[in-house]
C-alpha cells in the first residue's frame, strides 16, 4: 500500500498473444487503462506486447496477465 498518496510506478512490458487488428488493440488498451494503478499503456499489434506504467503498490505483473486474459487475449 502506497504511504501519503505516493506511488511505486513501475514499468513493464506485457507478451500478448491473439490481437489481429487495431480493434483489438483498442480494445486491449482500454482494458489496461480502466485498471486501478496503471498510468499509462502502449499496446502494440506489431510488438504483439504492451508497455505499462503502472503503480506496483497496487498491482503486481501477474494482474496486468490477469487482466490481458479477462480481455480475452492471452498473456503470454
Amino acid at each position: 500500500m502506497a504511504l501519503f498518496g505516493k506511488k511505486d510506478w513501475k514499468e513493464t512490458e506485457v507478451k500478448i498473444e491473439g490481437m489481429h487488428c487495431k480493434n483489438c488493440v483498442a480494445r486491449m488498451t482500454k482494458a489496461f487503462l480502466g485498471a486501478k494503478g496503471v498510468k499509462e499503456a502502449q499496446v502494440s499489434l506489431e510488438g504483439k506486447c504492451a508497455h505499462v506504467v503502472y503503480d506496483g503498490s497496487a498491482l503486481t505483473e501477474e494482474d496486468l496477465k490477469e487482466i490481458v486474459n479477462a480481455t480475452g487475449f492471452t498473456a503470454a
